[in-house]
């Protein structure tokens, strides 16, 4: 009989040989959405900035160019494993803006309420996904892994 102990050991094990292919699914997974959610914000700039101001955002142009640029290229560097750290940084910083901009539940009409709070929640767990790959960094499998490691 296997005892739970050595299903645990078991599966560290597993989860250990399979560390670089599972931080690279990671880094797709979680950079996918803000590449190209990001690249739409860059094509139709003037509108996105044009929604940041009528939510009240100070400074939306540059607000707006900024978040643009860093969803996209951000989201492009982690998908890519390079500088995963600083641009998982970066994104999860821009993740918690969005936040706080477009998912504020709390202020939101009643019939809205939920689902601006499952946005808010899930946008909580990209943030600790993001926060996880700073933690870890790309892994072997990305531009990072390929340029090896730094002393």
């Amino acid at each position: 009989m296997i005892d739970n102990d050595t299903r645990v050991g078991r599966m560290d094990r597993t989860a250990e040989g399979g560390r670089d292919a599972l931080l690279l699914a990671a880094r797709v997974l979680l950079g996918a959405i803000f590449v190209q959610s990001g690249f739409g914000k860059l094509m139709a700039l003037g509108g996105f900035i044009a929604g940041l101001e009528s939510q009240g955002v100070p400074m939306a142009a540059v607000a707006g160019t900024v978040g643009a640029v860093v969803e996209c290229f951000g989201g492009l560097a982690v998908v890519l494993g390079a500088w995963t750290r600083l641009a998982a940084l970066l994104v999860a910083g821009f993740t918690v803006a969005a936040t706080l901009i477009a998912h504020r539940y709390w202020d939101a009409a009643p019939e809205a309420m939920k689902m601006q709070q499952i946005q808010f929640m899930k946008n909580l767990a990209i943030i600790g996904g993001y926060l996880a790959l700073v933690a870890s960094g790309a892994g072997r499998f990305s531009v990072d892994g390929f340029r090896g490691p730094r002393r």
